[in-house]
């Protein structure tokens, strides 16, 4: 939803990009991508909806390279973006966030991620790949957290492939229902939440309950 109250005009716009880059359009795509979270500029990109519409320009032809090409390209351009992300953290992040107390990028943020970290593990690199803002974040307070890179580079690898490949599908899929596109395309930010929701909730009531046990 983040995307969606911000005013999709200009490069904003997935179908406006894509369309306006022509035979450039997948370039543009993995591009942003990239910058979404390598870049750490990814608060106000479309990535949700851009994926979406680069399965249904796919299918309409606009973009001319095959969907065997275009999700392999992607996923690479986002495992890319959060390798990047990691290594800022990693090498720089702690003298970048040890010079303010609240904030996105400050030492409460870096407390509060890792507490994340901690109570779901690695897992944490993948779901956050769903959540805007959250999966701009997310890789560089892996690094500033000190995670294994091998570990990291594993989820980060899982967590780009099932996003790129189910949201450009799923655009790919529903551009064939006249008007499913559109709605679905508004929406889009809802549902990966709420598959986001699903896949974490019983985490949580695990670890309540785990908890519980080890107190009583």
């Amino acid at each position: 939803m983040i995307h969606s109250m911000l005013p999709l005009s200009g490069f904003l716009d997935p179908q406006v990009l894509i369309s306006g880059a022509g035979a450039w359009g997948l370039v543009a795509i993995c591009a942003i991508v990239f910058a979404e979270t390598g870049l750490l500029i990814g608060f106000f990109l479309p990535g949700d909806t851009l994926l979406f519409f680069a399965g249904v320009l796919t299918l309409s032809g606009v973009i001319s390279q095959p969907l065997w090409v275009v999700i392999p390209a992607i996923v690479l351009a986002a495992a890319l973006g959060d390798q990047l992300g990691y290594s800022i953290g990693h090498r720089t992040g702690p003298p970048i966030f040890e010079r303010r107390e609240s904030g996105l990028f400050s030492r409460n943020s870096v407390r509060r991620t890792q507490a994340f970290f901690d109570r779901f593990g690695p897992a944490a690199v993948m779901v956050a790949r769903f959540v805007p803002v959250v999966r701009t974040f997310a890789p560089v307070a892996a690094g500033v957290g000190k995670m294994r890179r091998g570990l990291f580079t594993l989820f980060n690898v899982v967590g780009a492939t099932v996003w790129a490949t189910g949201v450009v599908l799923l655009g790919y899929a529903l551009a064939h229902i006249p008007g499913v596109s559109e709605f679905a395309a508004r929406y889009i930010d809802v549902v990966l939440i709420g598959i986001v929701v699903i896949s974490v909730v019983p985490v949580l009531i695990r670890t309540v309950i785990t908890r519980r046990r080890q107190v009583a």
